[in-house]
């Protein structure tokens, strides 16, 4: 049988039959001979040992198209950053985080805020079109009105999507929403610091439909651009793609010190949101500073 792991145990993986069924597996040891450890995500193919108590072997790991150190977890196609609009207020430094980590590995994602029904109209404005001008589709949603639920279940159709993002924006919120079997603990925001307690512990897929999985992730404080070149991060910000061609020194440029930079002039006529353009030098300069040391 095929399946996919939607959770992984004390050592046991749950395999989703892509039915309705879920098998506690055990992998089999040529697996750990071989150096694989499966993963959340991963398709694979395995035997039923017991039908009755639903328990089986792992048999083979089918190919990976893509892989993801944290969380760990494999073959996702698609992610939703989710952030609140406000109750907190968003960090978009840490939200192009996000989408610098996203872009790194080639994965599609969208930027859903949430809470919109806290958040001012004019706000609300000033963050879709920070993201749709820099290429990436919007989602302005709220969980607790039951606004634009469905739209988030439209893009989520025929899909492995993960969502990330900050703790207490509502994520865990957001998966009862689309797949109330999910059943997950929703945390509340401290009043004091308005930071949300960490409530998702392990990366657990949820089958919402048919073929259309859905992983909420353990929210993260700070989020490092580890392992990259700061001349690499340039094409972290598709929007820069545009105007790279008016830069005097084409490839070469950082659009940062360079004069005649088709970039910063972009910055500069607000094609290019100053925000996107600050966290971008300030990621730079990160990756330099690690660098040294």
């Amino acid at each position: 049988m095929k399946g996919k792991i939607i959770k992984g145990i004390g050592g046991f993986y749950y395999v989703h039959d892509r039915i309705n069924c879920v098998y506690a597996c055990k992998a089999r040891g040529i697996f750990r001979r071989r150096g694989i450890r499966p993963v959340v995500g991963d398709d694979v193919e395995f035997t039923v040992t017991d039908e009755g108590d639903q328990e089986g072997n792992i048999d083979e790991i089918l190919p990976r198209r893509n892989e993801l150190i944290r969380p760990l977890s494999a073959n996702i196609d698609q992610a939703l950053v989710v952030f609140a609009a406000a109750s907190p207020e968003p960090n978009l430094n840490l939200l192009d985080r996000f989408l610098v980590m996203m872009e790194v590995r080639e994965i599609p994602v969208s930027v859903c805020f949430n809470k919109c029904d806290l958040a001012e109209e004019e706000k609300l404005e000033e963050y879709r079109t920070i993201y749709q001008s820099a290429g990436y589709p919007v989602y302005r949603i709220s969980v607790k009105e039951s606004r634009g639920i469905g739209e988030i279940r439209g893009f989520l159709r025929g899909k492995t999507t993960i969502l990330a993002g900050p703790s207490g924006v509502g994520k865990s919120s957001l998966t009862n929403a689309v797949s109330p079997g999910a059943d997950m603990e929703v945390g509340s925001i401290s009043e004091k610091v308005q930071r949300g307690k960490h409530t998702t512990r392990h990366a657990e897929l949820f089958c919402v439909e048919p073929e259309t999985y859905l992983m909420d992730t353990p929210g993260f404080s700070s989020l490092m651009v580890e392992n990259m070149e700061e001349k690499e991060l340039k094409y972290d910000f598709p929007e820069f793609a545009r105007y790279a061609s008016g830069c005097r020194f084409g490839e070469d440029c950082m659009h940062i010190g360079e004069p005649v930079c088709g970039v910063k002039e972009a910055v500069r006529e607000g094609k290019i949101a100053h925000s996107r353009y600050e966290n971008y030098k300030l990621m730079v300069q990160e990756i330099k500073g690690r660098k040294r040391y």
